[in-house]
């Protein structure tokens, strides 16, 4: 079953083959599947993308791979094999892009670095994903998600005080399949211009590099680094977490004076504080958080969360609740929005969120989500029709005859 929002696929001539795994890779080319690229994934024969089996949470099946895996066609390939090679080289032979994010060399050991590839397809577009890109004393260091947090300084502003925290979600994974994708969308508008492909390198550890330049300039040049103030902010007050009456807390930041005035006005009902000297300006605030704390407090004692919330409403200041995950999967602007469609999946469909971008008049692609090695007979035999038109020039099947006419360039 596939769904599609009324409109053109903006990427429908574009073929991506993934020598893909886990999140970062998965991430990007999911992207480009959305905007309606065709995206060959190709996996391990058996197991698959080791991501299939981080758990058994939904229909079975892992929550990361329904996440990042929909409308792609899964390729089983052993591309250590002579035959494995000379069937991803046919495929590259005709695809746009080639993503990958194997371990540090493991690609150009398989033969299918970039220059040997450029060598070939002079029009292919090749992007690697690594944790501390391809030269320098960390190119061959094992990356995950956790430790570039911390190699990041992520973890060092995330927290309480006392408790140093990563994220809950693989921010690391995410940046640079991110920036992966919006790097591939302008190396296929440069092949526009230039008629060229290009290689591509991004870094885990350079991607999550350029969300840190806030705490990073704070710190570098302030002298101290930002404190971990859990909920709170490092240098903004009130912001943050306050309990009302009821036990609930309601999260609210203010920006600057005038909403400090309507915030005092409106919500407190003590005007007088908005004149008070010691509280104008966010640094006399910052500065006496803990009196104007207890000032908070004792007003959002006697009310309702709710009717907090309507106060900071009617002042026109921004708030929110802490909701759980599933308070987020029911989230009613989401439902209004119309913002949920169905995509099938091996073992039963799922609702998943369109893509956060709307562009009138573009569509979005929202296929199922494959078995390992589902598409591997059909994209086999679109191989060998291809031969038997003589569309690849110059490479070798597995009996080793030459493939000719590379037709698509």
């Amino acid at each position: 079953m596939e769904r599609v929002v009324e409109g053109v696929l903006p990427l429908s001539d574009i073929t991506v083959v993934a020598l893909e795994q886990a999140v970062a890779a998965p991430f990007a080319s999911r992207q480009l599947a959305d905007l309606g690229a065709r995206v060959i994934k190709v996996e391990r024969p058996g197991p698959g993308d080791f991501a299939r089996q981080y758990d058994r949470t939904v229909h079975g099946q892992s929550s990361h791979f329904v996440w990042l895996n929909r409308t792609k066609e899964s390729m089983a390939l052993d591309v250590k094999s002579d035959d494995g090679k000379q069937v991803l080289k046919s495929l590259l032979a005709s695809a746009d892009v080639f993503i990958h994010n194997l371990a540090p060399g493991a690609v150009e050991r398989l033969g299918f670095g970039f220059e040997e590839l450029h060598a070939l397809f002079p029009k292919l577009i090749v992007c690697e994903i690594s944790g501390y890109g391809k030269n320098g004393p960390y190119s061959n260091k094992k990356a995950y998600d956790l430790l570039i947090q911390c190699e990041t300084g992520v973890v060092s502003i995330t927290g309480t005080p006392d408790t140093p925290s990563k994220v809950g979600i693989s921010i690391a994974d995410i940046a640079s399949g991110m920036y992966a994708f919006s790097s591939i969308l302008t190396a296929l508008i440069l092949r526009g211009k230039t008629g060229q492909g290009t290689h591509i390198e991004v870094s885990m550890l350079e991607a999550l590099g350029e969300w840190m330049g806030y705490p990073m300039y704070f710190a570098a040049y302030g002298g101290t680094p930002p404190a971990r103030t859990g909920s709170s902010h490092a240098t903004i007050f009130p912001y943050g977490a306050f309990a009302a009456g009821d036990g609930k807390s309601v999260f609210f930041g203010i920006q600057n004076d005038r909403e400090w005035e309507q915030f005092c006005t409106i919500v407190l009902q003590r005007p007088e504080l908005a004149k008070d000297e010691q509280y104008q300006g966010n640094a006399n605030r910052y500065k006496h958080s803990e009196e104007l704390t207890r000032e908070i407090l004792q007003v959002f004692s006697q009310i309702s969360a709710a009717e907090v919330e309507q106060r900071l409403d009617e002042a026109n200041i921004a708030n929110a609740r802490l909701n759980n995950m599933v308070d987020f999967f029911e989230h009613p602007q989401l439902k209004a929005r119309g913002r949920w469609r169905e995509v099938t999946t091996p073992e039963g469909v799922v609702r998943a969120l369109l893509p956060p971008g709307t562009i009138r008049g573009s569509a979005v692609c929202m296929g199922p989500v494959p078995r390992v090695g589902e598409h591997t007979e059909k994209i086999r035999n679109e191989i060998a029709a291809k031969h038997r038109g003589g569309s690849f020039e110059g490479i070798e099947t597995s009996s080793g005859r030459p493939i000719v006419n590379r037709d698509h360039y």
